[in-house]
């Protein structure tokens, strides 16, 4: 191999697909002023965090449809400067879903990132959706198939995770800790919903565990609920470490503004991480990728593939004002300051 071939080729066969590399905080808003302000942060700090325009919680009871027509504006607007907006559409049975899809398909599905499905009751209910989602992008012309992401709540979405995981039209799978926590009956204490509580009831550990799990079996993205105590800065950032080091989750819902750079820097890599990643990678690929001894330790394509993945996520989370990738990684290992698969 010659020295310049880049990791995204030399480690991976193929056939091979790498894991998705989604940003890692996904912001969630659904009163108008506020997903506008959303996409004025994002325009501000980069395309380190998507917007997700709330159909569910975010559309007035009766305004669903006015609802659809605003959040598509707002996806075709010139304030959606990445192409990373999506939308969250009410649950499959819901009255509104079917004309929220067939209006957010209809005038964004060119522009919008992902549509999230909240509250599957299992694998039927996310075919019916995708399958709901895919007759309107027939009959508006799309060329394109939009991506999938879909809400672990209910008990059945839980025991049926790994199909969930495993569906090919599905990107990302989400932890949603308040319905799962009230579809126990009281039998969770509410403090479970709290950012220490989440962290230590067995059940919902449980749950975490399973998402996080099968995503990872299948190359989608985990990502981690909300923290409620959107004023607390100490809790978000250990509860944003908690997910990220601990039950192996790659990206995290924010629901306040002032939440966003919290998760996007708990969520990179350390300076001490990245240098270590630069110097193995370096000279893996000065090595043409042949197994290497740096600093006594042996290193092989395993652990370039380890590496090359925290690199990653170090440039996707280096934003205006905050962390940047040094000058010679990027100039190594990114083109034209994208991140590549």
């Amino acid at each position: 191999m010659s020295e310049s071939v880049h990791p995204r080729v030399a480690l991976y066969e193929p056939d091979e697909t790498p894991a998705s590399t989604l940003p890692v905080c996904d912001h969630y808003s659904g009163v108008e002023a506020r997903m506008r302000k959303s996409l004025e942060l994002q325009a501000e700090l980069g395309p380190v965090f998507d917007v997700t325009l709330d159909g569910e919680d975010g559309a007035p009871v009766g305004g669903e449809h006015e609802h659809a027509l605003l959040m598509s504006e707002l996806v075709n607007s010139a304030a959606n400067r990445f192409g990373r907006v999506g939308i969250r559409v009410p649950p499959v049975e819901h009255p509104a879903f079917e004309d929220m899809v067939s209006t957010v398909v209809g005038q964004a599905g060119a522009r919008v990132a992902y549509l999230m499905i909240p509250k599957p009751r299992g694998l039927a209910d996310l075919q019916r959706a995708a399958s709901a989602i895919d007759a309107a992008s027939r009959n508006a012309g799309l060329a394109r198939a939009i991506p999938l992401q879909a809400l672990v709540e209910t008990h059945g979405a839980l025991r049926e995770v790994q199909a969930l995981a495993a569906h090919p039209r599905i990107e990302s799978l989400s932890f949603g800790l308040m319905d799962f926590v009230s579809t126990h009956r009281g039998a969770i204490p509410a403090s479970a919903m709290g950012v220490a509580g989440q962290f230590e009831h067995p059940l919902v550990l449980r749950a975490k565990l399973e998402i996080a799990a099968a995503c990872h079996a299948f190359g989608k993205t985990p990502s981690h609920c909300v923290v409620t105590e959107f004023k607390d800065e100490k809790a978000l950032q250990a509860a944003a470490h908690a997910a990220s080091r601990r039950l192996g989750y790659t990206r995290m819902w924010s629901i306040h503004p002032a939440q966003v750079r919290v998760i996007v820097d708990a969520f990179a890599p350390s300076t001490a991480e990245v240098d270590l990643a630069i110097e193995i990678l370096l000279a893996a690929q000065a090595a043409a990728w042949a197994p290497i001894r740096h600093r006594d330790t042996l290193h092989d394509r395993a652990s370039y593939r380890y590496f090359w993945q925290l690199l990653q996520r170090a440039h996707q989370t280096s934003y205006a004002g905050g962390a940047q990738l040094p000058a010679e990684a990027r100039q190594a290992f990114f083109e034209d300051g994208v991140a590549q698969p």
